[in-house]
């Protein structure tokens, strides 16, 4: 099942102190929902260990993430995969373009995603629904380290 999302956020921050904290592993693992360990394994790649509950199914997830077309302090693409057991798989990536505006920061992204296993059985309402939310709140956390 494939899923495509987009959405932008306003920062109050300059574009260069969102870039440096777009790419900062303790900032990135308190952001986002369920990770339970995020461990930098390169220049543009780390080590990621989340925990995620999609309705009556929740499972850990292991992957890899990686950063690409890296355009500082512009924005880059982030992707990743992940196993998740029994519970199936996820993989999938985004674009993260910065931009200023309004005294600020303008992020937008664009992410694409793509699940199998049992979370594909659950339907596309309940997994888009999900989706949306996790990457509302990884976003409002974001705002708030900032």
């Amino acid at each position: 099942m494939a899923m495509t999302m987009t959405g932008e956020i306003q920062l109050a921050a300059p574009k260069e102190r969102v870039w440096e904290k777009l790419n900062d592993p303790e900032v990135l693992k308190a952001c986002i929902p369920g990770c339970e360990e995020l461990e930098k394994t390169d220049d543009q790649g780390f080590r990621a260990v989340a925990k995620m509950k999609v309705g009556p199914v929740s499972a850990r997830f292991r992957g890899k993430v990686s950063l690409s077309d890296l355009d500082p302090p512009h924005g880059y693409r982030i992707s990743g995969q992940g196993e998740g057991g029994v519970a199936g798989f996820a993989k999938g990536g985004a674009k993260v373009d910065l931009a200023e505006r309004d005294g600020g920061t303008l992020l937008s992204y664009q992410v694409d995603a793509q699940i199998g296993g049992k979370l594909a059985q659950l339907g596309q309402r309940l997994i888009n629904g999900t989706a949306k939310k996790m990457a509302d709140d990884f976003f409002a956390r974001f705002a708030q380290t900032l």
